[in-house]
């Protein structure tokens, strides 16, 4: 095989892939139209088949006739032979006998149009059914193919939604390690303001009670307790406590 050659077989088969590949995605599409053809078809089988009915009634009148008319025949070939009429008695013979002739070809035809009409009847009954069967199956891969395109929609919005929220997560993290690197350095330039200055001095010399610091909740209380048994008198200290509290009255002889 030359290269030309190889490269024309390969020119078809990639028309082939293509037009196999166009026929895939369009099979629904390609069903549909194939059921409107054969309902098409259908149709117009069911028209040759009321043409062919019609005829089978008008010939089957038409023999329905010429049965009746033998049987009228028959009967004046009795009445003209008890006249003794024998020469017209065998024409009206003659005419039954070309009747019986002719209703006996008809009844063959007759029969053939009968099965005919039997035989396309059931034929577009099956292809019908096959045209339903075949409706319900596009149908039901139409709902498939719905479901599909749903669920795939349905998971790709879902990839997305999980994307986003660890992009989000993400950006979350970053933020909170920028803040605390932020809050680290914060703290670096507090500890290094207080070494380089007098801070650090003074807050342990506070710590040891050097120097004046910062007054506790304590130290006020103790302070107002001594205040206050220094004004009470000695015998009121050693008396049984009342009712009423020495505040008040250590107030009093203060006043005084």
């Amino acid at each position: 095989m030359s290269i030309l050659e190889k490269i024309l077989t390969l020119f078809r088969g990639t028309a082939t892939e293509a037009g196999q590949a166009i026929v895939d995605k369009n099979a629904t599409r390609i069903l549909d139209q194939e059921i409107r053809d054969a309902q098409a078809d259908s149709l117009r089988a069911k028209e040759d088949l009321t043409k062919m009915m019609a005829q089978q009634k008008l010939a089957a009148d038409k023999l329905d006739a010429k049965r009746a008319k033998k049987a009228e025949y028959e009967s004046h070939i009795g009445r003209l032979l008890t006249q003794g009429d024998q020469t017209l008695a065998r024409d009206v013979a003659g005419k039954v006998a070309q009747l019986e002739g002719e209703i006996v070809a008809e009844e063959k035809s007759q029969g053939s149009v009968v099965a005919a009409v039997q035989k396309l009847h059931a034929s577009i009954k099956t292809a019908d059914r096959r045209i339903e069967s075949l409706q319900q199956q596009v149908d039901q891969v139409k709902a498939n193919e719905s479901v599909l395109r749903a669920q795939s929609s349905i998971s790709a919005r879902h990839s997305g939604q999980n994307a986003k929220l660890r992009t989000a997560l993400d950006s979350l993290d970053r933020v909170k390690t920028r803040q605390a690197e932020q809050a680290a350095q914060i703290d670096a330039a507090e500890a290094l303001a207080l070494t380089d200055g007098d801070g650090d001095l003074e807050q342990r010399l506070a710590a040891a009670g050097v120097v004046p610091g910062q007054v506790s909740a304590d130290t006020v209380l103790a302070r107002y307790q001594k205040t206050i048994v220094t004004q009470v008198p000695p015998e009121q200290l050693d008396a049984p406590k009342s009712e009423t509290s020495p505040l008040p009255q250590a107030a009093e002889q203060s006043k005084v």
